[in-house]
């Protein structure tokens, strides 16, 4: 299989085979055509050279449905539900009970709650717009819709980068069941202790090419990430640690890092007092200067709805929020945010953080078009290439050039962009939501040496990570939130992984006592 996009090949004759009842991880750093090959497979983009068989038969979808036909079904990502509709028509959008074209609302929302019991999301309300809806909830009821089709080949690009672990298990439990009715699955993912859990074989990509196939038995995550990149192999000189996963090395690169120095001082740059928005009540924290405050929580805990509360991007409907010493204010809109030095990197980098359709230069200089890139209101072009490129080179964002098209880039390269986008414009506070999802092994290491020079500038960093390993080895403060409440805070130290999951349900166990005296 080959792909080429103009003049740049992404993938370069790879060959590749998937068996019934088997999950197959395809593995490989950010950029190395991993997305490429399955959306070529689910139809989603054309194949320039090659050929593909479905058990013997030519297979040459040129489109989804074509693909969906055939038997197969795509997870991306990036999200593909429409906003705009509940949860019940996304999940049975190509297939809505009908008779002489009238929906029946009672079957199709039956059927719509039978596909979300099957993942136990019995939280989510199949009336509710997909919009309302955090990002990892939105992830389960994607999840959701392709698991109640019938399919043949089931392709999961990055599907746990949004869930909890409980989320994940109660995937890895349907997968199971899949594979054990003879379903064959590609499994994308960076987190190389899901693919050795519950892969059966494992290929590795590297710019666009095939490196090797082998059973998961047969790798440690080492070797693994040896495959998809050199330049980590040979930073690993000490072959008695082969076996330590790869995600946990670099972070406890991080905590000796942290633990040399501690950037913290007595200022305070950001103090948010009892602030109420929606699913978010009376949340009060303060952030110093040089601090990295991590917010931990299940999905649905209301971590990045204060994120938007904070930074005005939904009104909140009291509290305060007080940046570097400037006046308190209960921001409006994110512009008011940015003024008083606030900068957000969402969650969902593709509906809210780059114009996808525009080049890496205009969307680094986005946030600083008219305090840095322009004069007497006209932009200067040249000011903007040489920011581009020097943010280019200091995030190692892999691309032909600053005016390749940012919906061209891979996952990660596309994170690294929108980081870039507030580096660029510069702030006192820098809000991070799950800064590092769907990213790879070498790009999260750049991201967490970003974190630390950030924190040794003075700068105040608020992480929120379903990843409690990146919590506790980056952050020098965690808060767990519950039911919409930050309900404790503690040092780094003072935090186990198991009194971060008991945290996270205790706004829940409050709620259910309270239903249960009446109170």
């Amino acid at each position: 299989m080959t792909k080429r996009y103009g003049n740049v090949t992404v993938l370069r004759d790879v060959d590749f085979d998937l068996r019934g009842g088997e999950i197959h991880a395809l593995l490989g750093a950010n950029g190395a055509g991993k997305s490429t090959l399955c959306k070529m497979i689910a139809g989603l983009t054309e194949v320039t050279a090659g050929s593909m068989r479905i058990e013997g038969d030519v297979y040459a979808p040129h489109h989804k449905q074509a693909a969906e036909s055939a038997g197969v079904q795509i997870i991306q990502q990036e999200l593909n539900l429409i906003p705009t509709l509940n949860v019940a028509e996304n999940l049975l959008l190509n297939r809505l009970p009908s008779f002489a074209g009238i929906v029946s609302s009672r079957t199709l929302h039956r059927q719509a709650r039978a596909a979300l019991d099957r993942l136990q999301l019995d939280d989510v309300d199949t009336h509710a717009l997909v919009g309302e809806l955090g990002v990892g909830h939105r992830q389960m009821v994607e999840i959701a819709a392709a698991l109640a089709r019938e399919c043949k080949i089931l392709i999961l690009d990055e599907p746990t980068a949004a869930l909890s672990g409980s989320e994940t298990q109660l995937l890895f439990d349907q997968l199971s069941q899949l594979r054990d009715r003879g379903v064959g699955m590609i499994y994308i993912s960076h987190r190389l202790d899901e693919v050795k859990r519950i892969a059966d074989r494992v290929t590795v990509l590297r710019d666009g090419r095939h490196v090797g196939t082998e059973t998961a038995e047969s790798m440690s995550t080492d070797q693994m990430v040896q495959r998809m990149s050199g330049e980590l192999a040979d930073e690993r000189s000490d072959h008695s640690r082969s076996d330590q996963q790869p995600d946990a090395e670099i972070r406890q690169r991080a905590t000796a890092s942290a633990e040399e120095s501690d950037h913290r001082n007595d200022s305070t740059v950001l103090a948010v007092e009892t602030l109420c928005c929606g699913i978010v009540r009376d949340v009060s924290f303060q952030l110093r200067a040089g601090e990295t405050f991590g917010i931990a929580g299940l999905v649905g805990s209301g971590r990045t709805e204060l994120l938007r509360a904070i930074f005005g991007a939904d009104r909140a409907e009291s509290g305060q929020v007080c940046v570097a010493g400037k006046p308190p204010a209960r921001f409006g809109h994110p512009s008011q945010a940015v003024t008083a030095g606030l900068a957000m990197v969402t969650e969902d980098r593709k509906q809210n953080g780059l114009l996808l359709q525009q080049s890496i230069r205009c969307n680094t200089s986005l946030s600083a078009m008219f305090k840095r890139f322009s004069r007497y209101g006209l932009i200067t072009p040249a000011r903007e290439a040489t920011v581009a490129g020097e943010m280019c080179r200091a995030m190692e964002t892999r691309c032909t050039g600053i005016e390749q098209s940012v919906g061209t880039l891979s996952g990660g390269n596309q994170q690294k962009v929108a980081i870039a986008k507030w580096l660029t414009r510069d702030a006192d506070v820098f809000l991070f939501d799950e800064p590092t999802r769907g990213i790879d092994v070498g790009a999260r290491r750049r991201i967490y040496e970003l974190f630390e020079e950030l924190a040794s500038a003075g700068k105040g960093i608020v992480i929120v990570s379903s990843d409690l390993d990146e919590l506790m080895e980056t952050c020098d403060r965690i808060a767990v939130m519950s039911a919409g409440r930050l309900v404790e805070t503690r040092e780094r130290s003072l935090w186990t992984e198991d009194a971060i999951l008991q945290a996270s349900f205790a706004g829940h166990r409050t709620k259910e006592s309270q239903r249960l005296t009446g109170t």
